[in-house]
Formats: C-alpha cells, structure tokens, sequence
C-alpha cells in the first residue's frame, strides 16, 4: 500500500478514535473538565472536605504512632506526587526486579531480609528504606531482570476512573481494526477490592493494576509506605515491627504504637486511603500551556501527532461514564466526574512499545493473598483453569507455549504474564511538567522518548524519522504545550 494511501486510512481512522463516548452519552450533554494547577477542588468534594483529605494526603508518617514500616520507600503520599501540586508526578522512581524460570515465564524475586532468616517472595518491589538494618532489602545477583519505575501523575485520575469499561473496550477495538491489529492494546480485567466479586478493566499503575483509585491507595499505603488498611491487612514482613504499647509511657503519646495490621481509622470512620481517595478524585486535570499550545508550531505538530499514527494509543479526547466512586462520606459529589470531557491523550489500555521490563504484576503484592485466593478458587471452577482463546491471542507463540508447559493459571495471572513486556500509554496531560520520560525514567528528552518506540509503535517511529527536521520540531513543540 502506498504511503499516501496508508496515511489518509489511518489519520480516518484516529479520528473515529478521538472523542469517544461511553455507551448512551450524547456528546452535546457533555462538559468540559477543569483543568488547572491549584488547590482548588474539580467539584467532587467540597472546599473544606477537599482541604482535609489533602491534609492526610501530605501528612509526614512515622513508625510510631503511625505504623510506617517496616520497609518503606517514602513517609508521605506527597513524596512521590507532588510537581508542581499535590497529586502530580516527581522525578522518584522505584526498584522493581526478579527472574525467569526454564520456561522463560517471568518469577517473582526472593529477597533474604533478617540474615537470611526470612525470604520476602511474593512481590517485585524492592523497598529503598527500612526502620532497622537488618531487614534493608538488597537484590540477589539471581534475580537479573531489573527496572525502575517513575511515578505516576494523578491529576485528573478522578475522571480515568469514571470511564467506562465499553468506552476503553471500544477504543480497542477500533485500534485493532484500523491497523489490522498492529496496533491492539490489551485490556486487563482486575479485581475492585472494595466491591466484593467485582471487575473492571483496570487502567492504573504502569501494568494497569488497579481499577479504582481506592485500591491504588490501598496498594501504595502498603508497598510504599509499609502501612496496612482494610483493604490491604497483612505486612510484607512483621520483622522490627516496635511492640504494642497500651499505655502511655510517661503520658507522651508519641510513644504509644499501633499494631501495623490494624487498619487506622480516622474521624468520620473513614480510613487514610478513603481520604487518599477523594483526594485524588477532587484533582481538575492537568492544563495545557495555551501560549505555546497557539502558536503555528504547535498547531502543526498536532496535525502530524495524528497523521503520523501517535494518537492510535495516546488517544486525545475521551467522555467519562458513571462514576464508580462510593459516597464516601460527606461534601462529595460524584456526579462531578461524570458526562465529562477530557484530553488525557492516552487509552489507558497495554501495549509492546519495545521498552517493556519484562516484569509481570505481582499479584499478592498488588491485590493481597486473601481477595486472589478466593479469586483463583471461583476461577478455576469457572475454567478449569485452560488457557482460552484470549489468552493465545494475546501472548506470542513461543511463550503462549512456554506457558503451556508450566503451570496451568487462572485467568487473572495469565493476563498479567502475557502483558510482563507491556506498558500502560503514557498519559501526555501534563507532558511538560516532567524532567524525565518513558515508564523508566530513562529519557530526559523528549526526543529520545519519540525515537525509543519500537513494537507496535514502530511504524509510527518510522514516520516520524521521516519527517523534515522543522515537522519533526513542530511535532515536540506540540507535545511541549500539553
């Protein structure tokens, strides 16, 4: 197929991506989202509820009386989301390794913690901070499959969340017809925790592990903070956890402390990651730089964004659903979230763009021993625990085989290994606020970001080193106003 041809084929195509809808909605109903850089809520909760969620979510937490710990990476949630607000992104990445078996399938780490006297297994994340020496992780010369991991923004995730699972599905579909599934994201059905027997198609965290921010919350309470919640009961280990103390030593609080698997409540019933959660969903989305945004440059850098194909994935424009978000207490409004209209230039869905780590989402780790138990339980009735026809679809031929060889795996974690070299598109709201770029990190030009995309992408990374040196500066500009 001619190169003229091919591209009047694909721009038709993105532009029946652009704008998508949840099913029923009409697009003269809708209403554009907030947007900007304040602490200002997006309507979801109120002045005073919104500036006591962000309180918590700032709040410096210590082993005692807080239960920080024992591994940790970071002592508050605004550590690693906090440029140029509360909620956005920063430039801290975490450790994330393990191993491959003799079938090539990807295997968590065994990280010996307390002079070897105990094996942390169920989880790929290594923790930098520990509240006594011994039980500082420290990788294993085994365990040779090793990435970092930036930081996420969270700005608009409120909205992410209210979109439906049949608009993200229609997304894909429409990628996989337009490019005669060259390019085909996965969508990744994950458990809601606080839903009991509920799915959705997850769509954060750089594997798209969780599908509600109440679960982010509780996962990175846990993992990144060390701190146990209702959704989220067991240590990674109980090794230097301090004693329980009852009383109050010499009438000074600060020395009482909480047993760590103990969820805390806070006033109002609610627990930390309830308040971590409306916090999140309260943030407008990110703002564009409308001074760069209107010049030529940048107006012409978006007709090539599309025309070249990068908004096959980083999909422009998307229309929220039903907000899945509980009341949560008083001052919320979910209704603020719905029927709106955002730009996050992304699908939210997974796919190969060649700079994937290899590591699979550790289910334990992300979702707790006791919800995947039950989970795997129902499943392997439901299925008999057969690899199924998505399953082969997804994964190439050779580890689909590798696969058969193995273990036989419920559905959920043959999802998650078929998608170990697969990445969530990036989001690009909020683009010029970050230093470095990709999922690692290892990008500090955007340049550099455009030209590492291989895999499905590698067509479009082929256009774009096609183009004249001025389009090519256009197409970054454009990328420099969001």
């Amino acid at each position: 197929m001619k190169l003229a041809t091919f591209s009047l084929i694909l721009a038709i195509a993105i532009l029946l991506g652009l704008g998508i809808h949840s099913r029923g909605q009409s697009t003269s109903q809708t209403i554009e989202a907030p947007t900007g850089f304040d602490d200002q809520s997006n309507g979801f909760s109120d002045p005073d509820r919104r500036h006591a969620d962000e309180k918590f979510f700032e709040e410096v937490e210590h082993v005692a009386p807080d239960g920080l710990g024992p591994l940790y990476n970071a002592q508050s949630c605004r550590e690693c989301h906090q440029n140029p607000v509360s909620g956005a992104t920063s430039q801290i990445t975490e450790l994330r390794v393990g191993h491959l078996d003799a079938h090539g399938l990807f295997q968590n780490p065994e990280i010996p913690i307390n002079h070897g006297a105990e094996l942390i297994k169920d989880r790929t994340l290594i923790n930098d901070r520990a509240i006594c020496p011994e039980i500082q992780e420290h990788v294993p010369a085994t365990e040779t499959v090793r990435t970092t991991r930036l930081a996420t923004s969270t700005l608009g995730d409120g909205y992410v969340e209210a979109i439906s699972d049949e608009t993200l599905l229609q997304i894909r579909r429409q990628q996989c017809k337009a490019t005669h599934r060259k390019i085909c994201g996965q969508a990744v059905k994950v458990p809601v925790p606080e839903s009991e027997g509920s799915d959705r198609i997850g769509r954060f965290g750089w594997k798209d592990q969780h599908a509600s921010l109440l679960a982010f919350a509780a996962d990175a309470y846990l993992n990144e903070m060390g701190i146990t919640s209702s959704l989220q009961k067991t240590e990674v280990t109980t090794a230097c956890n301090p004693p329980v103390t009852t009383t109050i030593p010499n009438n000074d609080p600060t020395k009482i402390t909480e047993p760590n698997s103990v969820p805390d409540p806070t006033d109002n019933n609610l627990e930390d990651i309830d308040r971590f959660a409306s916090f999140m969903r309260s943030l407008k989305a990110p703002a564009r730089d409308e001074s760069i945004a209107g010049s030529s440059d940048a107006k012409r850098g978006e007709e090539l964004f599309t025309k070249i194909g990068c908004a096959t994935c980083h999909v422009e424009t998307i229309v929220t659903g039903k907000s899945p978000a509980a009341s949560g207490g008083p001052g919320l409004h979910p209704e603020a979230l719905e029927n709106r209209t955002i730009h996050p230039f992304s699908d939210f869905l997974l796919h190969d763009v060649g700079t994937g780590d290899g590591i699979s989402v550790a289910l334990v780790e992300h979702f707790g021993r006791h919800l995947l138990e039950k989970r795997f339980r129902e499943e392997g009735h439901a299925e008999g625990n057969e690899p199924s026809g998505k399953f082969e679809e997804e994964c190439s031929e050779s580890y689909q085989d590798a696969v058969a060889e193995g273990e036989k795996h419920p559905k959920l974690l043959r999802d998650t290994l078929c998608a170990r070299n697969k990445i969530r598109t990036a989001p690009l709201w909020g683009l010029r606020l970050r230093s470095r770029f990709m999922h690692d990190g290892n990008s500090v030009q955007l340049d550099d970001a455009v030209r590492r995309h291989a895999g499905e992408s590698s067509k479009v990374t082929e256009r774009f080193l096609k183009l004249k040196p001025s389009d090519q500066k256009a197409l970054l500009t454009f990328l420099q106003s969001l």
